[in-house]
């Protein structure tokens, strides 16, 4: 990890320096190998790798804390298609995938938004960022759908309610205890949340106009669940709210037309998210759908040194899952490290070898001074 002021702590500052002197920049400027756009469970895989790889790496993120939509959006929601977890809750998942980027020692900055990228004369990347200036010798962009605003339910008085009893971000799992709880959707999102509370809340309804677009098994296990189900066809016409302001029943019209109103403190919609890639759309890329294409073999874009990886990097036939999006940012940070360093192996073989020999360096190696660590 690095300290509070982003320098990492494995001795190569000074290096770096002098590097940056001799591009004709600055030379309190840091050079990073890699820099990786992106604190979600890909982002967070790649700078672990590039680190068994040998690459002094950093992470640039927007948000306040790591693990992208799955800390934001998620944290209690069960993920069930990871290797090596039967199942396993968002914000468990992304303190064992920060754990696992640790150990790798990259330099993290948070709450720090990437707006420009440009590729110098001398081959080097600056990355310019709400706090200042960035530089790197490769970049891999692991930025998710980019910036996600929900879509809004459509049905009056919704937007009053948001806040008491209307979700689009359903957290806490313990705050659905002993509720009767309404969720619009049929995603996977919907779906899932809907398998999650039913165990916890009183009533779970869920309301879905077309048929469920989540993965079979998890589909299955809500058809066999309490949850009351009412789809294809059916669409919330109108909200209530107490005296207290507070959600009190959802109405809803079924596909015959019949209005139906459902007592219950909580409604949470999951209807889809609208993505933005906000300033990455201007940086020379060719986007496909909100989305950067890249070469399926090594993941790069067509800015050369840039590479994407993860639900940002489209390609024929992708799968946006997380499992994938760990494959890709292996094959993205092979690459970029044979990219600054065209006499390094693609190839660097099984982790357990590199570990191995990672740790007997270490045993050689002096004892460092200690410092400070922390996110920056």
């Amino acid at each position: 990890m690095s300290d509070q002021n982003g320098v990492s702590p494995n001795g190569h500052a000074a290096e770096d320096g002098q590097m940056s002197m001799a591009a004709g920049l600055n030379p309190t400027q840091d050079v990073f190998d890699i820099t990786v756009i992106g604190a979600g469970p890909t982002g967070l895989f790649a700078a672990f790798y590039a680190g068994l790889r040998g690459a002094r790496t950093q992470i640039l993120d927007a948000l306040e804390e790591p693990g992208g939509a799955l800390t934001a959006i998620y944290p209690e929601k069960y993920i069930y298609d990871v290797i090596g977890y039967p199942k396993v809750l968002a914000k468990d998942f992304v303190e064992q995938c920060l754990l696992q980027a640790q150990r790798s020692d990259p330099t993290i900055h948070l709450n720090e938004e990437v707006l420009e990228l440009e590729r110098l004369e001398d081959g080097l990347i600056r990355l310019g960022t709400t706090k200042g200036e960035r530089f790197s010798k490769s970049v891999i962009v692991c930025a998710g759908v980019g910036a996600f605003e929900p879509t809004r339910l459509d049905v009056p008085g919704v937007r009053e309610l948001e806040g008491h009893g209307v979700h689009y971000f359903a957290k806490r799992v313990e705050d659905f205890r002993d509720k009767d709880v309404v969720i619009v959707g049929g995603g996977d999102s919907a779906v899932d949340w809907a398998v999650t509370l039913e165990p916890v809340a009183r009533q779970v309804t869920l309301i879905h106009r077309s048929k469920f677009r989540a993965h079979e098994a998890t589909v299955r296990e809500l058809e066999a669940s309490s949850v009351d189900l009412n789809y294809p066809g059916c669409a919330v016409s109108a909200v209530h709210a107490g005296p207290d302001g507070h959600l009190t029943a959802v109405e809803f019209t079924n596909a015959e037309g019949t209005v139906r109103r459902v007592e219950c403190q909580e409604l949470i919609v999951a209807i889809g998210f609208k993505a933005d890639l906000g300033p990455l759309k201007s940086w020379g890329f060719e986007l496909q759908r909100n989305q950067i294409v890249v070469d399926k073999v090594t993941m790069a874009t067509v800015i050369p040194g840039v590479f994407a990886a993860g639900d940002v990097a489209t390609y024929p036939a992708k799968f946006k899952l997380i499992a994938t999006g760990a494959a890709e940012a292996v094959t993205a940070v092979n690459h970029a490290v044979t990219f600054y360093d065209p006499k390094a192996r693609l190839d660097a073989g099984h982790s357990t070898t590199i570990m191995e020999k990672k740790d007997k360096e270490a045993a050689k190696a002096p004892a460092a001074t200690p410092v400070g660590t922390g996110v920056g």
